[in-house]
């Protein structure tokens, strides 16, 4: 007899997860409690509880989580500028600590005894969702049935939605998708069919967020950001809430071949893998960010925050957002965002996100010292001549002592 008598389930509605709702009624004889998040996937979540009702689940929680996740965890990761082997914007992992609290927070509320995901046993999301689950309730169970079941395959997967009656979609079960992916309002990925060959070109037919650049339109779309302490607050001059900025700019992104991205990760879990990415909306970000902190940042508390954000990256990527060392840095980071504000000009064309213009009130750009014209005494030129022997004099004692210098 299984000491699990209830178990909350991150739900997507869909194969997997549909047959992991009778999977545990059938392995732990216990009752499901399905969790099922909105955070701008772009998909009806709607139709999951329908789903999860013919399965016999009495707790069903269907929840719009859009302006939660970009506020309270895609702003604080882009205030930092993250990125992950200098390419990936981290758009499934930020997405995993929100789904992680939110299963514990209803496994309190409900009386559960475990928690249960349909990460696989290969990836990262295993380790992200339980890392999450842990830190926030360190006694809790976690069932991953991935880890336990042989329904290793497609076709065992639907063998056994036969025989227990689980009702499936008919193009799904007709046709098989090429890729797995994973949509929010950050981005779109995609793994798996062609993309398993890393020289293989990723199909142009795969793309749903955006065209193609070449397919881009002729004339440049400007659009003007507008920031208060990091983040992001108006469009054009209109106010926006966070999620309401990522969703305009995932669609001016997408209309202008922006954000695809093809690369080769590494794996927390050892392995390497191919995957591709759309994230119109995050690359606007990005640029715009690292713009109007070029103006209002110093400059070793810039640099010091891009020493910094390579670590940050990896503690998203590999699970810790709800570790110490991600909070000290979070720390680190938002006080530097106090003097971020003003506004940014981005140029959208045919696949680039080109920064055209800024301006800040609080802007360190000194134009009467930096002006290639008179400056009217505003910098003594000479002084740059014990500036620099001061910085050469190690080098210059060395060279004096006939150390090699190649």
């Amino acid at each position: 007899m299984s000491d699990v008598k209830k178990v909350v389930l991150a739900y997507s509605g869909g194969l997997d997860t549909s047959v992991i709702v009778k999977w545990l009624q059938e392995t732990y004889g216990c009752e499901v409690v399905t969790f099922t998040a909105d955070i701008g996937q772009g998909e009806e979540v709607e139709p999951a509880r329908t789903k999860a009702q013919a399965l016999g689940v009495k707790e069903i929680y269907i929840e719009d989580l859009r302006e939660e996740f970009v506020r309270d965890y895609v702003y604080p990761m882009f205030r930092a500028n993250t990125i992950y082997e200098g390419e990936y914007l981290l758009g499934t992992s930020i997405a995993r600590p929100l789904i992680a609290r939110r299963l514990i927070e209803i496994a309190n509320d409900t009386g559960a005894d475990a928690i249960s995901h349909g990460a696989t046993g290969k990836g990262n999301d295993q380790v992200r969702f339980e890392l999450g689950a842990y830190a926030l309730k360190p006694g809790v169970k976690v069932i991953a049935p991935w880890r336990e079941w042989d329904l290793n395959s497609r076709e065992k997967l639907m063998a056994y939605c036969e025989q227990h009656e689980i009702p499936v979609d008919f193009s799904t079960k007709k046709k098989k998708s090429p890729y797995s992916m994973d949509a929010n309002l950050l981005h779109i990925s995609y793994e798996g069919g062609n993309l398993e060959d890393p020289w293989a070109e990723a199909e142009e037919d795969m793309w749903r967020w955006s065209v193609s650049p070449e397919a881009a339109p002729e004339q440049p779309t400007y659009v003007e950001l507008t920031y208060e302490q990091g983040d992001i607050v108006a469009i054009d001059g209109q106010p926006m809430k966070p999620h309401e900025v990522l969703e305009k700019l995932n669609k001016l992104g997408g209309d202008n071949g922006i954000g695809r991205l093809d690369i080769v990760e590494n794996r927390y879990v050892g392995m390497k893998s191919r995957g591709c990415y759309e994230t119109p909306g995050g690359t606007i970000m990005l640029r715009a960010h690292r713009a109007i902190e070029s103006l209002t940042l110093d400059r070793e508390e810039a640099h010091l925050k891009d020493e910094l954000m390579p670590k940050y990256a990896e503690v998203i990527y590999n699970g810790y957002w709800w570790s110490p060392e991600r909070r000290m840095l979070q720390a680190a980071i938002d006080e530097t965002q106090k003097s971020v504000n003003g506004v940014v000009r981005m140029k959208l064309y045919k696949g680039s996100a080109t920064v055209v213009g800024r301006k800040s009130e609080q802007s360190l750009f000194d134009e009467s010292i930096a002006t290639f014209e008179d400056d009217a005494g505003a910098y003594d030129q000479k002084d740059a001549e014990g500036f620099i022997k001061l910085n050469a004099l190690r080098l210059r004692i060395a060279a004096g002592k006939g150390r090699k210098q190649d």
